[in-house]
């Protein structure tokens, strides 16, 4: 199992504590610091079922500046998302914890990360 986490957000600290207390193993990765890359950022949307726009932070100073509110959200715009969250990683949303199953998790509330856990 590994965590994307900004230590600076509380909901990761959370999810980090929640993982502890239950004994998990796990990986951190500081995303901000060790930038996923495109393709992880696809392999993660595929665990996560997810589309970019949905795990992207569009409040962010960096979505307003994009103009990210304004991009299509449709299979043409997908790589230019992608894109965006690699080279801006402050925009991915976080904590995203993959689990050894192969899927991953946004991990914002504590039911999200015990669903993480259940899938060990």
């Amino acid at each position: 199992m590994e965590i994307w986490i900004n230590p600076a957000c509380s909901k990761c600290r959370s999810a980090i504590s929640l993982l502890d207390a239950e004994g998990a193993e796990y990986t951190v990765r500081r995303y901000l610091e060790d930038v996923p890359s495109e393709d992880e950022i696809r392999d993660v949307l595929d665990r996560l079922g997810l589309q970019p726009w949905d795990i992207t932070r569009t409040q962010e100073a960096d979505a307003k500046e994009l103009g990210l509110k304004e991009w299509a959200r449709d299979a043409v715009s997908r790589d230019r998302w992608i894109r965006a969250l690699a080279e801006r990683p402050r925009l991915i949303q976080r904590p995203i914890i993959t689990a050894d199953d192969g899927t991953a998790v946004v991990g914002r509330t504590e039911e999200a990360v015990r669903e993480a856990l259940s899938r060990e």
